[in-house]
């Protein structure tokens, strides 16, 4: 029985692990290596569990990475969300620089070397510029960058202006005032599905909370939970609900993000 325990503890810990939020752009760009020190870490401390010879050992070391590995997914794609933010706030400035050095008599190539020197990824498509390249193709290239899918407006802004003779200034002009608009919509969305994520936040730390009243009132959660087959068995399925929940509310606001 202690055996059987075991080993689903562990298959729903190392499952835990693995276990991904649900995918976009921005995870895939910005999580992408934190799984992978997780798993090596899995790999070792089962193996020292293996030579000690402990099951109850293997057990822990996997809810234990499991624990890492989830809550590094959940800090990781928040940061890709942070540089995906900066990202949007990049390509509104590039609109506005070149729009500016348009206005002052520039050409579309200097602008693009000039906004460059502030953005250096956008340097490509300067090279494009200056080489009488397909712009458009270098900006929706570039447009594949967590944050950066705004850039395949600006480049149908770019290739209709040239196709019509209309002034290019006053399409990107546009574009990025379209672009504040919808990134202000998504700052008051966000706003909103803060709170929401807080509550979400801590609700999964609550049980903590009850543990270490529990071991103040004189009882011993903790060795039930690390110490008895049951025990484990509750304390990674806890986890795994307690991760499921974050993951799912995450989920939900990203879909509104989109919505939005």
């Amino acid at each position: 029985m202690s055996a059987l325990v075991a080993v689903v503890s562990t298959t729903l810990a190392v499952a835990l692990l693995l276990a991904g939020l649900p995918s976009t752009t921005v995870e895939r760009g910005a999580s992408r290596g934190a799984p992978r020190w997780v798993a090596g870490g899995v790999v070792a401390l089962g193996a020292v569990a293996l030579l000690a010879g402990s099951a109850r050992l293997l057990v822990i070391a996997a809810v234990a990475a499991g624990v890492t590995g989830g809550l590094a997914r959940l800090v990781v794609g928040r940061r890709g969300e942070r540089l995906a933010a900066a990202t949007r706030s990049r390509v509104i400035e590039l609109c506005d620089a070149v729009q500016a050095e348009l206005a002052a008599g520039q050409t579309a190539g200097l602008a693009l070397e000039r906004a460059a020197e502030e953005w250096p990824e956008i340097a490509p498509v300067a090279r494009a510029a200056a080489a009488g390249g397909d712009v458009p193709v270098a900006l929706r290239s570039l447009a594949e960058r967590p944050g950066a899918g705004a850039l395949r407006v600006v480049a149908a802004a770019w290739q209709v202006a040239h196709r019509t003779g209309h002034g290019l200034a006053d399409t990107l002009g546009r574009v990025a005032d379209d672009l504040r608009a919808t990134e202000q919509t998504r700052r008051v969305v966000d706003g909103e599905l803060s709170s929401a994520r807080a509550t979400a936040r801590l609700l999964a730390a609550l049980p903590l909370l009850a543990l270490a009243m529990g071991s103040g009132a004189g009882a011993s959660p903790w060795r039930f939970l690390v110490g008895h087959p049951v025990g484990l068995a509750c304390l990674v399925g806890g986890l795994a609900l307690a991760y499921a929940g974050l993951a799912w509310i995450d989920a939900l606001a990203r879909d509104i993000e989109r919505a939005a």
